[in-house]
């Protein structure tokens, strides 16, 4: 068997989609995206193609080295998401050529379903309440939440109690059998993070996302020893020796994003690092249906999972959802807060090419805000 085409697709709201096509019929799906950057993507995905056409698909390891070294220059965003695109779609028709889903061919799954968590919005605790009582009626056991807009460097007083107050009113509408996970998105300097972490212990998050930046990484270890409050990390690493320090420093969890981090092949390396230092995996994935399909079948067969990032329905998602894109959405399907094991051969959901194709004739050029601080400096969003 051999790849005969590589094609990408900008497919609204934000995401970028790729098609494997082989000379045997077979056909595989990814999704290569940087938010933001769609189309500096598309144009690396163009170059890894020049090497892929021709190979035999079945090769994923080979490719995986080859894409990620043969370059000489290596590493980044950009080409770490190119390559976990491509692996994503090589790891698809993989399944599909010997009849069973991916989890299957890495080991077998661990697990009957996986747990996931819903996101949230709301600037007050009034909008919050609502939004999390949603999610409750719908079966929903998890969500996600930022904790603030934009942050002082060092929090005035307000700032932090509204911190607490938005948290609060979602631990009160969730109860004690359900969980919060509070994400800081990177906002959160390290005076102000060793100050939220220990405010937020009385409510028991599930988890503190990225609580600092990743240049901000050597202090990760002091951060973890501050508060008993578990800190996560890691949708802007992208290889398991970006983990390694986060690791050691003593992180609880690790959030790997199969469309950034290499794609299955790497999100897998990074799992069992990240066993070997006692941290569980939540892999990062507000993206498309792809990018989810692959995060399952990763979570369905790695033991040290914990819990996965699903979008449907997020603030990003105008116009355009993820179910919006299959043939069948039921493989999709939650039910009580969990997605059951996939089935069907390869990624196991069947992709709408003919939408897909309608979607890029308009394509998009999603970019993120640009936040500033009241003095017109520049905020991280």
């Amino acid at each position: 068997m051999k790849i005969v085409s590589v094609e990408t697709f900008l497919v609204p709201p934000r995401w970028l989609f790729c098609r494997i096509g082989t000379d045997e019929g077979l056909v595989g799906w990814g999704e290569p995206v940087v938010e933001g950057r769609a189309e500096v993507v598309r144009a690396a995905v163009d170059v890894l193609a020049e090497y892929l056409l021709g190979e035999d698909p079945l090769r994923i390891e080979q490719h995986w080295q080859v894409l990620t070294k043969g370059g000489f220059y290596r590493g980044g965003p950009v080409l770490s998401s190119a390559v976990a695109g491509v692996d994503q779609a090589l790891w698809d028709i993989a399944g599909q050529a010997y009849d069973a889903p991916v989890h299957a061919l890495l080991g077998g799954a661990v697990r009957d379903r996986v747990r996931v968590y819903a996101w949230v919005g709301g600037d007050s605790a009034g909008e919050v309440t609502d939004a999390v009582t949603a999610h409750v009626e719908a079966g929903m056991t998890a969500v996600k939440m930022n904790a603030s807009g934009v942050l002082s460097p060092v929090p005035t007083r307000a700032e932090l109690a509204g911190i607490v107050a938005r948290v609060a009113a979602a631990r009160d509408a969730l109860g004690d059998d359900r969980d919060v996970a509070v994400d800081l998105h990177g906002r959160a300097t390290f005076a102000a993070a060793r100050q939220i972490l220990p405010a937020l212990a009385p409510l028991q998050p599930l988890l503190v996302e990225e609580p600092l930046l990743p240049e901000h990484s050597a202090r990760l270890a002091e951060l973890v020893a501050c508060s008993t409050v578990p800190v996560a990390t890691g949708e802007r690493l992208y290889h398991r020796s970006d983990f390694l320090p986060a690791l050691t420093a003593g992180v609880s969890i690790v959030q790997p994003d199969l469309s950034h981090a290499g794609g299955i092949s790497e999100v897998r390396r990074i799992a069992s690092l990240a066993e070997t230092h006692g941290a569980l995996l939540a892999p990062h994935c507000p993206l498309g249906p792809i990018a989810l399909a692959a995060s399952l079948h990763v979570a369905l067969a790695t033991p040290n999972f914990l819990i996965q990032e699903q979008s449907m329905g997020i603030h990003y998602n105008v116009g355009a959802d993820l179910l919006d894109y299959l043939v069948d959405p039921a493989p999709l399907t939650i039910t009580d807060g969990y997605i059951g094991r996939l089935s069907g051969p390869g990624l196991g959901v069947s992709v709408d090419e003919a939408a897909v194709r309608r979607a890029d004739r308009s394509g998009h050029a999603w970019r993120n805000p640009v936040w500033r601080h009241a003095d017109g400096s520049f905020a991280e969003w």
